[in-house]
């Protein structure tokens, strides 16, 4: 049969069921989203009306980030077993449970409840491990592929919070997670089952030209010590990347310029991610992931040390928006790497447990950057302080690349 008349199957890596499933996956993590952004935007009608102080008001956010990240790692083994369906099928009815049980909740404890159990674990679903799925199919533009559906995430960063002020504009919170959760069930159940069909693990024997063209490691570099190095550098970037998303809008209200400014430029970091993570998604398709994620990082360190000698309200907004053009593609990166050096069938427990390890360097460099605040009094030192985890990151990924086949003529070309 010649090439002109030859049949291209739709189901095969990179082929048009992919770029098909490939949307489905965006629709999904925006919507899974929802969980790490409603809490957010609730907390001030939640601490009024239950009575508590800022700190107890802040547990449920907590406990949404602990489900969070032990879902990524433990949904993410599930999908290497029994596949995506089953786990999103019941993250769009943990998602909705969840939001419905916590707009009656009665009391703090409920509410915190309902979020980590419920909703912490449904959002995970819909992102690490969705992102290892959808990695099966792609070979040849598995980085775009995978940037993409990680937009999801700041999707919803973008679109949830305006939907929940709408709603809090004609009602209360509690009739807004009521919709929320009706939304969760009856949107995410359907699009679910576009995901029934799983990949031909015959396909890349068949079609060797398909494998990916990276090389993989030597050797001298086990499974389970690149493993222990990419939780390092998960942790490193994010305790580095939380600095200036988790305390900007403080950094803005010491110099002055007020809770709003703050927003914007917090608001300015997301929408500038959603560029990050398409142009790495493009770039590791090109060079691979350890090299696109150690771009990122060089480049998210230089805007933390740009933040260093800045205190305008203009050169806020730029090296905020410089930082937004520099992280965005690093955690998507993360799940490239896996797909190119590790065991693919071992994928959604990988890639989870690295994703994990991000949201714990979120986590903690939050709160370091405020514990540093505290005994000095400045941002400069929390900076600092994300300056030299953002040098561990960088650290790791030159030693991964250095003990691949071929990785010093690849440093050397980076």
């Amino acid at each position: 049969m010649s090439a002109a008349t030859e049949t291209v199957d739709p189901y095969a890596p990179d082929g048009s069921y992919a770029w098909f499933r490939l949307a489905i996956c965006i629709i999904l993590s925006t919507l899974g989203g929802a969980g790490m952004w409603a809490v957010v935007v609730v907390l001030p009608a939640v601490q009024a009306e239950f009575g508590v102080d800022r700190g107890d008001a802040s547990l449920p956010y907590t406990m949404t980030m602990i489900g969070f990240a032990a879902g990524n790692y433990l949904i993410g083994r599930w999908v290497d077993r029994f596949g995506i369906v089953l786990p999103v099928l019941l993250s769009a009815l943990a998602l909705g449970a969840g939001f419905a049980l916590a707009g009656l909740s009665t009391g703090i404890v409920t509410f915190s409840l309902a979020q980590g159990f419920l909703i912490g674990l449904g959002t995970a679903a819909t992102f690490g491990p969705l992102l290892a799925d959808l990695s099966h199919w792609f070979n040849k533009r598995r980085g775009i592929a995978v940037a993409s559906a990680a937009c999801g995430n700041y999707l919803a960063g973008v679109l949830w919070p305006s939907f929940i002020q709408w709603g809090l504009g004609f009602t209360d919170w509690r009739s807004t997670y009521l919709m929320i959760a009706v939304i969760c069930v009856v949107v995410m159940v359907p699009l679910t089952f576009f995901l029934r069909r799983t990949p031909d693990p015959a396909y890349a024997t068949r079609n060797p030209q398909v494998v990916g063209r990276f090389g993989q490691l030597s050797a001298g570099l086990s499974p389970r010590t690149l493993q222990i190095l990419l939780v390092l550098a998960g942790l490193g970037c994010c305790v580095a990347m939380s600095m200036p998303q988790v305390h900007i809008v403080a950094y803005c209200v010491d110099l002055g310029y007020g809770v709003a400014a703050g927003a914007d430029m917090l608001a300015i970091m997301v929408g500038a991610g959603i560029i990050s993570r398409l142009a790495s998604g493009l770039l590791a398709d090109r060079i691979g992931g350890v090299r696109t994620l150690l771009i990122g990082s060089v480049l998210q360190c230089a805007a933390l040390f740009l933040y260093l000698p800045s205190d305008g309200l203009v050169t806020l907004y730029m090296v905020s928006l410089v930082f937004g053009l520099s992280q965005g593609g690093i955690v998507p990166s993360y799940a490239v790497i896996v797909r190119e050096y590790l065991p693919a069938k071992e994928a959604g427990q990988r890639i989870g447990l690295v994703i994990m390890s991000t949201i714990i360097g979120m986590a903690i460099g939050g709160w370091m950057s405020g514990w540093i605040y505290d005994l000095t009094g400045s941002y400069q030192a929390a900076f600092l302080n994300g300056i030299a985890w953002n040098f561990l990151n960088i650290g790791v990924m030159i030693f991964i690349l250095m003990n691949s086949r071929g990785g010093r003529e690849k440093l050397a070309a980076a």
